[in-house]
């Protein structure tokens, strides 16, 4: 097991799975230039017959990865912000999400999208979406928000294998995140969650970009002598609901820490979803760390503003592990 940065660990998936399977192609906006780090070679090593960069139009590109798998190639469409997930939407949520179910499962669609999400670059409103809760929305395709270099590997080598259509996230401005990165072959389930901190009086889920900062968090709450559980679904279609339910269940409070805006976000499914399942275990009220319902600004200081950190991660926990929510055992 070496350590390896997040976009390098992503870089060498691709690598691998366009050498072991002749029939991946890729394309996409400036795959040749890698100007993320992702497609770094990929383009000098497998030739423009498998390798395409494309015009700036996401309504093409979405249509032509449809296209593609249907008539029987494996395909990585690249389309670098998630951004830009609406404007190729058309093919996304009228094809790509519907054909398999339409044609009886007769039809399968071996797509994975590759986009970069999420704000705290300053790259402005247009480039700083988190569009996970639109792709949650439309059914029919699996979503991948992996938070970690190793996590990146494994989610992304099931997501190329797979016969269904998938959207592989990538956490933006983490690129130079480094971590223990198994050796040779490794997949991760969809559906799975991951532990990164165990804890007892409450429990931190977090979606990608955020277990960062919830780590952060837990360490703080630790020293305020609270012990705080953080765990990543890793997954959010599929999503892993007996596992956040377990850790529910064990320390009896929830705080949800999602990028997105708050209005429709993954984190107010998440809660949802817990205070059905979870519902007599609970000690307190769960708690959404979030994104207003606003764009995100361009200057640093009124992006950092709104962004979730460990600062309003420490104050949702300390909320809910107070002596005033007792009545809630």
């Amino acid at each position: 097991m070496a350590r390896q940065r997040y976009i390098q660990a992503i870089n060498q998936v691709l690598l691998d799975e366009m050498e072991r399977d002749r029939n991946i192609v890729l394309f996409g906006e400036d795959v040749e230039l890698a100007i993320f780090g992702d497609t770094r070679e990929v383009f000098n090593r497998f030739g423009p017959e498998r390798v395409y960069n494309t015009p700036i139009c996401e309504t093409a590109l979405t249509g032509m990865a449809v296209g593609a798998a249907a008539a029987g190639r494996r395909v990585i469409l690249h389309l670098m912000f998630g951004n830009f997930i609406y404007t190729g939407m058309d093919a996304i949520a009228h094809q790509m999400a519907k054909l398999r179910m339409m044609t009886g499962g007769q039809m399968n669609l071996p797509i994975t999208v590759i986009a970069g999400y999420g704000g705290g670059r300053s790259l402005a409103a247009q480039h700083s979406d988190t569009p996970y809760p639109v792709l949650m929305n439309i059914g029919g395709v699996n979503v991948a928000t992996p938070a970690t270099p190793a996590d990146a590997k494994g989610l992304l080598t099931t997501a190329i294998r797979g016969n269904n259509p998938t959207f592989f996230l990538e956490a933006s401005g983490r690129g130079g995140d480094s971590g223990e990165v198994p050796d040779g072959e490794y997949l991760v389930p969809f559906g799975k969650a991951a532990v990164h901190r165990e804890g007892h009086d409450v429990t931190i889920c977090a979606i990608g970009t955020m277990v960062r900062p919830a780590l952060r968090a837990a360490q703080e709450l630790e020293g305020m002598g609270v012990s705080a559980e953080v765990i990543d679904p890793r997954t959010l279609v599929p999503f892993d609901e007996a596992g956040i339910a377990a850790s529910v269940t064990r320390t009896g409070r929830l705080v949800v820490v999602d990028e997105a805006k708050d209005r429709c976000s993954a984190a107010s499914y998440i809660a949802g979803l817990m205070a059905d399942t979870c519902f007599y275990a609970l000690r307190a009220p769960i708690k959404r760390v979030t994104v207003p319902n606003v764009s995100m600004p361009y200057a640093t200081n009124a992006e950092a503003a709104i962004f979730p950190n460990s600062a309003k991660i420490v104050a949702a926990a300390l909320a809910i592990t107070n002596d005033d929510h007792k009545r809630f055992a």
